[in-house]
């Protein structure tokens, strides 16, 4: 998918400033679904969760974008 995303600062909040390195080398399950979802929490698993945090997501998600790129498609890692 070749889609870009613009990240408003409506998804930033003061409470979630500080961001693990961690998360932010490589696309993990979680990054991916919120990828593919276009960061729609009505469409998330872990929203099912009710977790009570700040969901980091489409930060992880614009810094992974600047840092590795978007997501290479299964069919797109085979090689010939």
């Amino acid at each position: 998918m070749g889609e870009v995303f613009d990240f408003e600062d409506e998804f930033y909040s003061p409470a979630n400033e500080d961001m693990s390195e961690s998360i932010t080398q490589n696309w993990t399950q979680q990054a991916l679904e919120c990828y593919y979802i276009h960061c729609d929490c009505k469409k998330c698993s872990l929203s099912a969760g009710h977790y009570s945090f700040i969901c980091q997501m489409p930060r992880v998600i614009e810094t992974l974008l600047e840092t590795v790129g978007p997501p290479v498609e299964e069919d797109e890692r085979k090689t010939a």
